[in-house]
């Protein structure tokens, strides 16, 4: 007689159930409470209870608010059946059955208490909706892994699933800056243990016995510098043709890598903000180069801002500011170049390594490419069908990505106007890319959730990275080349093991979206920049360690506030400095 009333009853007898379970196992019992109840309210909706349902929807909507709010929203406004059959979120969860995953007493506990209290409805909606994975015999991990406690349809895991078995290839660019720089620092230590070895020999030749002693120290001494440190990374050949760098470039670089600083935990590295004033809320992106030496800024009017930061304290090039008189102040104090030629919002910019020149991508659907030297516009490229919202140099420079609103990732070179690649897969637009480091894969954040991998050479998408609860903004790649870091919207971060696909760990602090991600020089810190008004640092070697309790644990190393600036960019000098940039936006009433 009271079927609508049932539905809020044993959602809610189970719901208290689960909630007054042991935390041993409340962790695993939580992930099926969300199915089971956009399951309750769409049949609910579809028997024609449309008062019922919204009441049993804002009864307990808030429990699923902070993980679901975008589907929450979505299934709001579905209160006829008719709307079940065109709302595109609701077919998707009639359709498929969710992946939710627990250990084996979790699944008996959940199975003795749907039977003992005669649940019927409660059950029926778990066998005919859910599929319970039972992955673990006896007790449930100490470890939860993230991305498995957020359901999955079971086509859409099907897919991630086959798709991570694929055969990849890690490591670092062979004959890339740091392999050459490790090259010379193993040929400057065999040199150093030969001479070593060669001025022993000679000293026991002569040594008196009153000086064996001190030659055995010196010796014991010297031999503790020549251990490596650094564990060994595979080095991989490029599958695309490699510029060639300049002499005078290469030589900077590895002069910066030999005096670059190592941080650690102990050792934090220093930071250079950069603060936009004034800009009214116009400006949508920013990018330093990788010498601190330009930064850019990416505006709605469609024009772009260069600083050459060597200048900034110099006279401005459009005033005479020496043959002022004292009553009268110079007649401008602009340091940068105006840089016009976009037809849309700019909403990203990249500097090449070398830093003589800029890509910007604008929401005119067009990729241009600038000189930094010439201040002028040297290409134009064109091939996506909508905006384009990111675009990523690759580490040796000349091939570029881009990231548009037409759902495609596309690779290309500098001296041709068309893409070489394009990469399809994503349900929605590609917010974000990266380059890996040894430049044979790139990574993009989507409005989907997930973070698809994808080889350059086959523009095939060869890992599907899924956890996140809202778009993916941000990604950063480990100097390494075996770990990469994400954010999304709504401030969470996750670190992922590139061969296996599953999240080290959840790095959870920032309140704000996160803007830009960046690993230190050698990858022992991360920071990661927000709207929140912060910049953090996170120890990535801690992080990555598996305590006594076997869970995975973060560790922040610190919290640098701003005033009122949302951090729109950072990155790490060669030097391990950390270059940050970001508006200044004071709060109403100041």
């Amino acid at each position: 007689d009271n079927e609508a009333g049932r539905y809020k009853e044993s959602y809610s007898k189970l719901r208290n159930w689960v909630h007054s379970s042991l935390d041993l196992y409340k962790t695993e019992l939580l992930r099926i409470l969300y199915p089971v109840f956009v399951h309750c309210y769409m049949e609910l909706v579809a028997k024609g209870f449309a008062q019922e349902a919204r009441e049993f929807f804002q009864s307990f909507r808030d429990d699923h608010q902070p993980q679901h709010i975008r589907d929450l929203q979505k299934l709001e406004g579905v209160i006829t059946p008719q709307h079940l059959q065109e709302n595109e979120t609701a077919c998707t969860l009639q359709e498929n059955k969710v992946h939710v995953k627990m250990c084996q007493y979790s699944f008996e506990l959940l199975l003795q208490y749907l039977q003992s209290t005669e649940s019927m409805l409660m059950l029926g909606i778990v066998n005919s909706h859910i599929n319970l994975k039972a992955v673990l015999p006896g007790q449930p991990a100490a470890l939860v892994d993230d991305d498995e406690s957020s359901s999955l349809p079971a086509k859409v895991q099907a897919v991630v699933e086959a798709t991570n078995q694929k055969e990849i290839h890690w490591g670092i660019l062979e004959g890339s800056l740091e392999d050459k720089f490790e090259k010379q620092i193993a040929a400057e230590l065999e040199k150093a243990d030969a001479d070593k070895d060669a001025e022993t020999d000679e000293a026991k030749k002569r040594a008196a016995d009153g000086k064996v002693k001190r030659v055995k120290r010196d010796k014991a001494g010297k031999g503790l510098k020549a251990e490596p440190a650094a564990r060994s990374v595979p080095r991989l050949k490029p599958e695309l043709t490699m510029p060639l760098l300049t002499d005078d470039f290469e030589r900077q670089a590895l002069d910066d890598l030999r005096n670059r600083v190592k941080l650690g935990s102990t050792a934090l590295p220093s930071v250079s903000c950069y603060t936009f004033v004034n800009t009214n809320n116009s400006l949508n992106c920013a990018s330093i180069s990788a010498d601190g030496a330009y930064l850019a800024g990416g505006f709605s009017d469609s024009a772009i801002k260069l600083w050459d930061m060597v200048k900034m304290g110099e006279p401005s090039m459009y005033s005479d500011a020496g043959k002022q008189s004292l009553n009268k102040r110079p007649t401008s104090i602009r340091h940068y170049i105006r840089l016009v030629g976009h037809a849309g919002p700019v909403y990203g910019v990249d500097f090449s390594p070398e830093g003589d020149s800029l890509l910007s991508a604008s929401g005119d659907c067009t990729i241009r490419l600038w000189s930094t030297r010439l201040n002028a516009n040297l290409a134009c490229y064109k091939g996506h069908n909508y905006p384009v919202w990111d675009v990523q140099y690759s580490p040796v420079g000349h091939y570029f990505a881009s990231a548009s609103y037409d759902r495609t990732a596309r690779v290309w070179s500098m001296d041709r106007l068309q893409p070489l690649r394009i990469m399809a897969g994503h349900l929605s637009d590609v917010d974000c890319v990266q380059w890996h480091v040894n430049c044979n894969y790139i990574a993009t954040g989507s409005s989907d959730k997930t973070v698809r991998l994808w080889d350059v050479q086959t523009g095939e998408c060869v890992r599907i990275f899924t956890g996140h609860r809202s778009m993916i903004v941000s990604i950063a790649m480990s100097p390494d080349g075996l770990f990469m870091a994400s954010g999304d919207e709504d401030g969470a971060i996750m670190m992922w093991d590139l061969a296996s696909s599953r999240c080290v760990t959840p790095l959870l602090g920032h309140t704000g979206c996160v803007w830009s991600l960046a690993f230190s020089g050698e990858g022992s810190i991360l920071a990661s920049g927000s709207a929140d008004n912060t910049v953090r640092l996170w120890d990535v070697n801690g992080s990555s360690k598996v305590t006594a309790d076997k869970t995975r644990r973060l560790r922040l190393l610190k919290t640098l506030p701003t005033k009122s600036t949302p951090i729109y960019t950072l990155r790490f000098s060669r030097r391990n400095l950390l270059f940050v940039a970001g508006a200044f936006s004071p709060s109403k009433g100041h």
